[in-house]
């Protein structure tokens, strides 16, 4: 016989696959359809084991009850396929037999059962059994939901924590905005182009949702820059430039030493994201993979974006100009990696374009100011 407890409030429900027909009762002998009153249960029985199995597969169990001689799958295959479905790894599964044969015995528990009845059966013995069981089962269950409850929680805390610390992301970036006339919609066109480039290179989601949240501080250094240096409409002179590459290690002191994973994401960006991949970027001149992809990636979504957008003092470049000087510095400015994951993903480039454009400011300059 194979005997199963379901959960299902406000009764359990319990399946029995027998060779032994129903209520059948001699001497001491009792079948656990007769005891089922006794520990506060509802049986299904079944005649053939391989669809008692079936039905455990269909349904969450509680108990199992498997007799050792079965017909199409004895009691010991019966256990071992039980166990090998999903979820059903802790179920407490007694075998009843009427074998003193210890291999019998070692096998069973070595295919998962729980414990052992003999027979013929004993109705206190049974009840007893079954009630053990069915409390170690609640606990078991018990345990699970605390768990889940507890995962639910942390989860919750952690995601709470993270809206805080996106909130304090875009706080500082507007900060900078209102200090750099060529923000704009430019943080959230380049933490999209980010987004894109690092999906393309199967960096897996939660790295990406940090980029993208991390990238708008690229630029947060530049509240330490002087206004005469940051607002000035024109070309920078050799001073004027080697103080505004300061911005970058500006950015990475105001952002360092956080135990946030997003600050400190953030305070890589702001220090590499000029930097090139010949080794000829600021402020340390990291060659290749010496540079954080981190830092790779801004390099490629900032530059294409600051290239395609206008400003007061300079048009824009046209988007497919921007991506040949993307393609011509291939390996010398940018990483070619990166270059080819924001190419091939060229048209949700375009799309996001589309929808965070900036205001047309309606300057015919031909020639865009140096990316800073």
């Amino acid at each position: 016989m194979a005997a199963r407890i379901f959960r299902s409030p406000p009764q359990p429900r319990a399946v029995l696959a027998s060779r032994a027909s129903p209520g059948v009762a001699a001497g001491s002998y009792t079948t656990p359809w007769d005891a089922s009153s006794s520990f506060d249960c509802r049986i299904v029985e079944f005649t053939e084991s391989p669809a008692a199995l079936s039905r455990c597969e269909a349904h969450d169990a509680d108990l199992v009850l498997v007799d050792y001689i079965m017909p199409d799958l004895d009691g010991i295959e019966f256990v071992g396929r039980f166990r090998q479905l999903p979820g059903r790894e802790h179920v407490p599964v007694v075998m009843v037999t009427s074998s003193d044969v210890r291999e019998v015995r070692y096998r069973a528990l070595g295919c998962g059962a729980t414990d052992f009845l003999n027979k013929p059966l004993d109705k206190t013995e049974l009840v007893a059994r079954c009630r053990n069981m069915l409390t170690i089962r609640r606990s078991q269950l018990l345990l699970l939901d605390r768990a889940a409850w507890l995962a639910a929680e942390v989860q919750k805390a952690t995601l709470e924590v993270l809206e805080r610390e996106r909130e304090v992301i875009l706080r500082l970036s507007k900060a900078a905005e209102f200090r750099d006339p060529e923000t704009g919609s430019h943080l959230v066109r380049m933490a999209c182009y980010t987004r894109l480039i690092a999906v393309r290179l199967g960096l897996g989601m939660e790295m990406c949702d940090l980029l993208y949240s991390a990238a708008p501080m690229h630029d947060v250094g530049k509240v330490g820059i002087a206004d005469h240096i940051l607002l000035k409409p024109g070309r920078l002179t050799a001073d004027e430039f080697a103080i505004m590459k300061r911005h970058a290690e500006i950015g990475h002191e105001i952002l360092k030493g956080s135990p946030s994973a997003l600050l400190r994401c953030a305070a890589l960006i702001a220090l590499t994201h000029h930097e090139k991949f010949n080794g000829s970027g600021y402020p340390r001149g990291l060659m290749a993979e010496e540079c954080p992809i981190e830092g790779r990636i801004i390099a490629v979504a900032d530059v294409f974006d600051a290239l395609t957008s206008e400003r007061v003092y300079k048009r824009a470049w046209p988007p497919d100009a921007a991506r040949d000087f993307l393609i011509a510095h291939r390996g010398s400015h940018f990483d070619p990696a990166c270059v080819d994951a924001f190419i091939g993903s060229w048209d949700e480039a375009m799309e996001v374009r589309r929808r965070h454009a900036d205001p047309d400011y309606g300057f015919d300059i031909s020639e865009p100011e140096p990316v800073y």
